[in-house]
Order: C-alpha cells, then sequence, then structure tokens
C-alpha cells in the first residue's frame, strides 16, 4: 500500500488570540482545533489573521505571519523600515514593537528558558528581569539604532544586493538597512550591482575608520573591480576552501575595548553592535573581580578580548591560558596580547584542547561559547577546576539556560545575571551570567 499524501498547509489563514512570546523572534497561538502556531509579525494580546508560511496536516506545530490584525496591542507601531513585514526581510523580527516592548519580550524569553531547562525564577539567578539596552540606543518609538557594523548581503540572480527572507534562501532587496551602522550605510553596497557574486559583507570598524568588504563569488566567477564611496579593503572567499584572503588593502580591521585595540583579521569575530565588546568587558570583569596573581581561562576567546581584559588585572603574577579554534583567530589573539608574557593562546576545540592541558585548578573562567553553547561534557570539565567565579557570555538564552543546569548539577550556583539588548530590533538577546561554587552561597 502507497502511504497516503501528506496536505501542506501553506497558505491557509486562522483567525487567533495570540499568547505569550517564544523564544526565535515569534508569539505562540493556537486555533480553535488546537493546532499550535509560531506567528511572526504579531505581540501578545493582539487578534489577527495567521497565514501558514510552513507545516502539513501531520506536523506538530505551522509557522505563520500575521497579515491581517484585527485588535492591535498598544505596544505596536507601523514599522519603521519598509522592507520588514510578512514575506519580506527576515533580519529583523521586532521592528512592529515599540523599543521597551521589545526589551520586555526578550526578558520573557529568557525568564521562560530559565525556568524551562534550569529550574530557575530570575531572583533565583540574580537578576532583576531587565534587559538593558545598550548606550546610545533609548530611542522614540518609530526610530532605529544603527548599530549593525558587519552586514552580509546576498546576492540575487542580477547581482542586485539584498538579505534573505527569514527561513528562506530568497533575497529581498533593499536599497538601505536602517539598523545597518553609518560606516556600513555609506559604503553603498546597495547601489551597485555584483554580477557573479554569492554574497558581500560589509565591516565598518566601530574602533577605527577601516572599512572592508569580503566577496564570495560564485563557482567560477570573476572577481569585480571594486568602486565604492568609501576607501575600503577587499578580500575574497575561496570557493575551494571557505577561506578568506587579502585582494587588496589590510586583511585586518582595528577594534577598542578596554583601552586596547585588537586586530581582527578575515571577517574574523567581533561583537557586532558598536559599545558590545565595552558593555560585556565591564560586565565580565565586575562579576569576576580578578585579583592579583590569578590564574584564568578564556574559552572560545575570539582575538582575546577577555583574556587581554584580566591579563591587565591578574598583574604579571598571574596568568591566562586562552582556547580558541579558529585558526586566523589565535594568530590575532596572539599577536594582540603579544605584550603578556604569562598570556598563551592554544588553538583547537576547547573539548579537545582543556583536557590536553593537564589544569587541574584555576581560579577563574571566561567563557563565550557559539550558539549552541559549551555543552555537558565540557561543563563537567569545568565545574572540576574549582574556579572562583565563573563567567558565561551568552548569545542563546536556550544554551545558557541549559549549561546553567548542567553547571548546577556540577556545584555551581548562578550568582547574577545580567542581560543586554545588544541587536536591537532581532529577537537575540546577549546575557552574562556569573556563577560561583553552590557551597559558598549557601
Amino acid at each position: 500500500m502507497q502511504n497516503a499524501p501528506v496536505s501542506s498547509l501553506v497558505g491557509a489563514e486562522y483567525e487567533v488570540e495570540v499568547g505569550p512570546v517564544a523564544h526565535g523572534g515569534h508569539c505562540i497561538a493556537r486555533t480553535e482545533a488546537g493546532r499550535v502556531l509560531f506567528v511572526r509579525h504579531a505581540l501578545p494580546g493582539e487578534r489577527v489573521v495567521a497565514r501558514v508560511t510552513e507545516g502539513e496536516e501531520t506536523s506538530r506545530f505551522l509557522r505563520a505571519d500575521a497579515v491581517t490584525v484585527l485588535e492591535a496591542s498598544k505596544d505596536r507601531v507601523d514599522a519603521p523600515c519598509p522592507f520588514a513585514g510578512p514575506g519580506k526581510c527576515g533580519g529583523c523580527d521586532w521592528q512592529h514593537a515599540k523599543p521597551g516592548a521589545q526589551r520586555r519580550l526578550k526578558g520573557e524569553v529568557i525568564a521562560e528558558q530559565l525556568q524551562r531547562l534550569a529550574g530557575l525564577t530570575p531572583e533565583e539567578a540574580g537578576w532583576d528581569g531587565t534587559v538593558m539596552p545598550a548606550e546610545g540606543d533609548k530611542l522614540p518609538a518609530g526610530e532605529v539604532p544603527q548599530w549593525r557594523t558587519r552586514v552580509q548581503y546576498a546576492v540575487d540572480a542580477e547581482g542586485h544586493a539584498g538579505l534573505r527572507k527569514h527561513r528562506s534562501h530568497d533575497v529581498e532587496v533593499i536599497d538601505h538597512c536602517m539598523i545597518a551602522a553609518e560606516g556600513v550605510s555609506e559604503l553603498g553596497i546597495e547601489k551597485r550591482t555584483w554580477e557573479g557574486m554569492a554574497s558581500v559583507e560589509a565591516i565598518a570598524a566601530s574602533g577605527s575608520g577601516d572599512r572592508q568588504v569580503i566577496l564570495a563569488p560564485k563557482p567560477g566567477a570573476r572577481l569585480p573591480l571594486v568602486e565604492l564611496d568609501k576607501p575600503v579593503s577587499v578580500l575574497r572567499v575561496d570557493e575551494h576552501d571557505g577561506g578568506v584572503h587579502r585582494v587588496h588593502g589590510r586583511p585586518f580591521v582595528r577594534e577598542r575595548a578596554d583601552d586596547r585595540t585588537y586586530r581582527v583579521g578575515n571577517g574574523g569575530f567581533w561583537q557586532v553592535h558598536p559599545k558590545a565588546a565595552q558593555t560585556l568587558v565591564l560586565a565580565v570583569m565586575q562579576g569576576l573581580l580578578p585579583r592579583k596573581g590569578d590564574t584564568a581561562l578564556d574559552l572560545y576567546c575570539g582575538v582575546g578580548l577577555f583574556a587581554g581584559a584580566i591579563a591587565d588585572r591578574v598583574g604579571d603574577e598571574g596568568a591566562v591560558l586562552g582556547i580558541e579554534s579558529g585558526k586566523r583567530a589565535v594568530e590575532d589573539a596572539r599577536h594582540n596580547l603579544q605584550d603578556y608574557d604569562r598570556v598563551r593562546i592554544e588553538q583547537g576545540k576547547v573539548e579537545t584542547v582543556l583536557p590536553r592541558t593537564r589544569i587541574t585548578e584555576v581560579d577563574l573562567i571566561v567563557l563565550d561559547p557559539p550558539r549552541a553553547g559549551a555543552g555537558k561534557q565540557t561543563v563537567k570539565h569545568l565545574a572540576g577546576l574549582g574556579a572562583r567565579r565563573i563567567a558565561y557570555v551568552a548569545c542563546d538564552p536556550a544554551a545558557l539556560a541549559r549549561d546553567i543546569a548542567y553547571f548546577k548539577e556540577g556545584g555551581y550556583r548562578v550568582r547574577t545575571l545580567r542581560a543586554f539588548d545588544l541587536f536591537p530590533m532581532t529577537h537575540h538577546v546577549e546575557c552574562v551570567a556569573i556563577l560561583e561554587p553552590a557551597a559558598k552561597g549557601s
């Protein structure tokens, strides 16, 4: 017997009451029949017509867009960006919400993840429930902070630059990204065509006037002559090995934080918001309170941002080990921290390198893992090192909550948690959790 064909529900519309916000930039609603919808472009408490964008009769849940708002929330505003909305650019999730409401929604997501995955209330996590805006980002409704110092433009078949639609490879061609930093916008990427390119990434360092464009050609395509509105370095992505190579100009940009300059090469990782690196360094140092002579680990250390800050504070008698998997980031970290005799940077995955170091105890740990988190085995290893304090920097509240639960199993509790809105208009949020041995807090 052949299986019956699965019936797609894409395009079906339901009139629904919108429920609470969920992790991922959408809210939860239910149809009269009880089917769960993840609805974008809606706000809690609204009544909307939701059109299904993904899902079948057999799906556990459906994804949908609010295409008509029947009863609006008091937190709703008209999206300032003409490219935001159902079926358009997927870069922003909350253009239709007042800035203060966006931060409240992010706070609700953090609280829900902490409760569900770590069994903690905000009070038990030492968190006052607020998500703090970055300096200069507290703007009236309808105004958008220009914070994104790195924008990766997709290129359509005609060579026009744009941004991907939500959960799609389709390109929404744009003439301006409202959240792009001024240094990105002034390059004029959207004004010209990029024939043969798959993507064009624009970087405007906030710590200097450095500008960089990284071109990813389609297979066999020739690089265009890049003539933009401002001086810029050009790099290209190798279509065979994915490596990034200099075409002309500097292969790096210079960023600043904690009164130091950091070299970041070949499009390597640096916080995207211009105030993010400084904000996070201060939060981590205020939480760790390094002492002269301390030993410390900086895991997933990138180009050495936290390692440099700790090294400044532990002095010549202290020592810092950084671990980072990216080869170019390790080269940059070693360059950036070459003035410190007692800082060492090792290349490789944390879960592989850390056991090889045979380190059995350490005073302080800072970890800034990728979106998936550190994971149970790494957390178990870290909990066994007896650190006085651990700073966990997280760009994903679900991964943070999971790892906090693992730390709890290893004898650590959350002393404080702070949340920062370093990605306005999107659902992303940055957290800094400070952990200490549970016995100390009992």
